[in-house]
């Protein structure tokens, strides 16, 4: 299980890298099979990984792990701004559900710009923390069309489809990534919360 974690948690790490690079000779390369069932759903996922035994799952906090995955740099940028870095570093346990910065690219122009401005620092809080689920739910405590309340008091829909989850209308690419203080659910797109 410990072996697992960390294959997960060297996935997330990789996750930002291009794909299209070789592994170099000195990469110890695995090809895992993982299968996370939710109930009568499943999904499983085939992915090729390099494995980094320097790194021990769980062992960071979620800001830390965010921190050194380059394709959450974005989002690491947006919990500076609002001021939610040390929040993240509590205790917990939370349920981050983690926009890629492919996914912020993807708000409409000028929109993260206008976000990370001093004077919209709540609108970036109601954002951020539309994506954080107090408690540590993993993909196995998932079930269709279930509802989890947010750290924004909104709640967020989750919908399975054979072997896809969603949470509203975001792909998980990656599930249970294990931090000291919960876990990581990477996601291809920015979950804007409903208006109050």
């Amino acid at each position: 299980m410990k072996k697992l974690s960390i294959l997960f948690l060297s996935a997330l790490f990789l996750y930002g890298c291009n794909t299209n690079e070789q592994a170099t000779e000195s990469e110890e390369v695995v090809t895992t099979d993982t299968e996370m069932t939710t109930g009568d759903d499943a999904m499983t996922t085939d992915e090729t990984m390099a494995t980094d035994d320097a790194t021990t799952a769980g062992s960071q906090d979620i800001v830390a792990l965010a921190s050194e995955t380059p394709s959450l740099s974005t989002l690491v940028q947006a919990l500076q701004a609002a001021d939610l870095v040390g929040a993240l570093q509590g205790a917990g346990p939370y349920t981050v559900f983690a926009p890629t910065n492919e996914a912020f690219a993807a708000l409409p122009a000028g929109t993260l710009e206008n976000l990370l401005k001093p004077e919209n620092k709540q609108q970036l809080v109601d954002i951020l923390t539309y994506h954080v689920v107090e408690g540590n739910v993993k993909s196995t405590d998932l079930s269709n069309n279930m509802s989890a309340k947010t750290l924004n008091s909104a709640e967020l829909k989750v919908m399975l489809n054979g072997s896809s989850v969603k949470i509203n209308d975001a792909n998980v690419t990656m599930a249970d990534v294990e931090a000291s203080n919960g876990v990581v659910h990477v996601i291809d797109k920015v979950m804007l919360p409903p208006t109050k």
